[in-house]
């Protein structure tokens, strides 16, 4: 079977690359290789490896930016999607695919559930909506997953700019009243091929929208704190110290994009698919601050 991966240089792309290769040959391009702003370069890719199973790990996520530029963040999210949702299709291919918490407007009380009313309120938000209507509209085979504060060793990502941070400044200001579970590309990667191999040993995962995302919760604020605190755990030097870092309300940190207050996914609709229980936020950040400080301890 062959499995064709996108986005292969982001943070969820570099993990799906270990944890696809038991399923199948592994074919995986990036940006150079399949323009997903160009409806014609994902035709050719498509034409050229005749997959068996497209795994889309690309998208546009510059938040901020899309305000200003939801023209690009269109084509990259939900263009692009909608031609590889057609031609899963034509082809019977199955399409796995990431969402995001954004897709709501994070005023629920509760966790969200995938039945939930969506009401993006970011130009973010509402192209990664219209990139899960399009495959909805395709009616093809396909796994979409909603995930929230994506984090990892490699690339950008709030834990590694608290690290750099920590170092480089003795206070901070995080916002403290939006609430979500840090999700690491690694927990993402392990289960989409978990439930890659379930779907296809026709196992009672079935085709839809799935929430998945670690489990607990926390705010940028606790998560700041809590990677701090490790830092100190392990001896690192810091400028910072845990209890300087202060808490402060969306309204005292103002950006382009607006962010869900609420970015709790209640995740019981795969566990209960897969038969698994999803960890705790707080083992995968660990990990992921104990890998990037086992060559930076001073």
């Amino acid at each position: 079977m062959k499995i064709l991966l996108l986005g292969k240089d982001g943070q969820v792309g570099q993990e799906l690359q270990r944890t696809l290769l038991p399923l199948g040959k592994v074919i995986a391009l990036g940006r150079q290789d399949a323009n997903l702003e160009d409806p014609a370069s994902i035709e050719r890719a498509l034409s050229s490896h005749a997959p068996g199973i497209i795994v889309n790990a690309a998208a546009y996520t510059a938040v901020d930016k899309a305000e200003s530029d939801e023209t690009t963040a269109r084509k990259i999210n939900a263009d692009a999607v909608a031609v590889l949702a057609q031609y899963a299709n034509r082809t019977n291919a199955l399409l796995v695919h990431y969402s995001t918490d954004y897709v709501y407007d994070g005023e629920k009380n509760s966790s969200y559930v995938e039945t939930d009313s969506t009401g993006p309120q970011s130009a973010y938000g509402r192209t990664k909506l219209e990139g899960e209507q399009a495959i909805v509209q395709s009616n093809c085979h396909a796994l979409v997953f909603r995930t929230s504060w994506v984090f990892s060793a490699h690339g950008g990502n709030f834990i590694k700019t608290i690290m750099r941070l920590a170092k480089e400044r003795d206070s901070l200001s995080i916002v403290a009243d939006q609430i979500g579970a840090p999700t690491s590309a690694e927990l993402l990667a392990d289960v989409t091929a978990l439930a890659i191999a379930a779907y296809k040993q026709q196992k009672p995962i079935k085709a839809g929208i799935y929430h998945l995302a670690a489990s607990g919760e926390t705010s940028w604020h606790g998560l700041a704190t809590h990677v701090v605190k490790r830092l100190e755990e392990k001896g690192v030097a810091l400028a910072l110290s845990a209890s300087e870092i202060r808490a402060i309300g969306t309204d005292e940190y103002p950006l382009p994009a607006i962010r869900p207050k609420n970015s709790r996914l209640d995740t019981s609709k795969l566990s209960n698919a897969l038969g698994l229980e999803i960890p705790h936020w707080t083992i995968y950040a660990d990990r992921t601050i104990d890998q990037l400080t086992k060559t930076d301890k001073k």
